[in-house]
């Protein structure tokens, strides 16, 4: 069986408020194509199909032009929900659009409800994990504590509870949205630590024969069966350097894997350059990017005249402007947000106490308190996401 494996669309996200719209509109010609020329047999998208919980309605209207041309290819589709979707409305209508061979799996009391194919192989069941929140979904699973890996080990339980019970050499594929320990991050998702250790190990997957991961956005192969697609465009200058793709997974009658890397359509290269000011106007060596997305980062020690304004007479695609002062001048050595990009909330609010409070760490109370506020703001920001209107 051939699978199409893709995650972290994120309709409706712009970056760095250039709108991506037309790129994520290209992406989607780009799937269906693929799909249609490569004898696709399932698409598995692993999670954050929207940029938020309330996508605009430019962003719904791509995901609604998509499911209709997968559906018109007869191509069976599973889509779970990321942590940046609102599972209750990604799952509107799942009964409904099913019928058509789109499925939406977005409620964790279904884990251990498959999607079932069949080749000429046999059977091969499609377990959709969406996204589980552990202060959300613990009681559901039996669970008095535990963050991301005991709610994920309780979901992959039924599955292989389920799995059991099935016909002799059924194979089974996952879906699910998760940091899977031995990922590489970007600065682009959003963190999903609070509510316990974020990753989990890789052994929850064990006894599935291909794992489709979603949440990190750079294509990575943590073992044959357990593979992440990562995003089709870049999201963060991070990812200047990731190859943006998909996974084609030929999946055997033993349940023994193949994949290769389909590429991305880019809509722009990007690149973080660095050096003063008339170092980036004249070298040479940054020709190739003048036409580029630029993250610039100017190392003068006096902060330079109008100095976006110069540097897009170059690049005129220039979105973003650090500066880091290599002699340790009077300006500040980094911009905030450079300064906390990639740290956890937690951990910028410990850095805030140790900053007004100089030589005194956060006592025990304290980041208690701190932990059960980041966690109350954000089950609650889930809950009323997926409140009906």
């Amino acid at each position: 069986m051939r699978l199409l494996h893709t995650s972290d669309w994120h309709l409706g996200r712009s970056f760095h408020r250039e709108s991506l719209h037309d790129a994520q509109r290209a992406f989607l010609d780009h799937l269906v194509e693929v799909v249609r020329s490569e004898g696709v047999d399932a698409v598995l998208v692993a999670g954050d199909v929207y940029d938020r919980a309330l996508p605009s309605l430019d962003a719904v209207a791509l995901f609604d032009d998509v499911l209709h041309r997968l559906a018109e290819l007869g191509v069976p589709t599973v889509f779970i929900s990321g942590n940046h979707d609102s599972a209750r409305r990604l799952g509107v209508g799942a009964g409904l659009i099913g019928r058509a061979g789109i499925h939406l799996r977005t409620d964790p009391g279904a884990c251990a409800e498959p999607v079932l194919l069949a080749d000429e192989h046999g059977p091969v069941a499609v377990y959709g994990l969406p996204y589980l929140e552990p202060t959300l979904v613990r009681e559901r699973f039996g669970l008095a504590k535990g963050g991301h890996a005991a709610v994920l080990g309780a979901a992959m339980e039924q599955v292989r509870a389920d799995l059991a019970a099935r016909p002799e050499g059924t194979r089974a594929v996952v879906l699910a949205h998760a940091f899977v320990t031995g990922g590489a991050p970007s600065d682009s998702e959003r963190d999903i630590a609070v509510g316990g250790v974020a990753a989990v190990p890789a052994s929850v997957f064990d006894g599935v024969h291909y794992a489709a991961l979603g949440h990190l956005h750079g294509c990575q192969t943590l073992a044959p069966h357990l593979r992440y697609s990562g995003s089709p465009l870049a999201y963060s200058f991070s990812e200047a350097r990731q190859r943006k793709t998909m996974w084609l997974v030929d999946l055997a009658a033993d349940g023994t894997v193949a994949a290769e890397r389909v590429d991305c359509p880019r809509p722009r290269a990007l690149a973080a350059l660095r050096g003063t000011l008339a170092e980036l106007l004249t070298d040479e060596r940054y020709t190739e990017d003048e036409q580029s997305w630029v993250q610039a980062t100017l190392t003068d020690a006096a902060r330079p005249g109008e100095p976006m304004e110069q540097l897009r007479r170059r690049f005129p695609h220039t979105l973003q402007l650090l500066f880091d002062p290599e002699d340790g001048g009077t300006e500040p050595a980094r911009s905030y947000a450079s300064r906390v990009s990639g740290r956890e909330d937690l951990e910028i609010a410990e850095g805030f106490l140790r900053h007004v409070r100089p030589g005194a760490e956060p006592e025990p109370d304290e980041l208690g308190w701190l932990r059960e506020g980041f966690e109350h703001v954000r089950t609650d920001a889930d809950r009323k996401a997926d409140l009906p209107r």
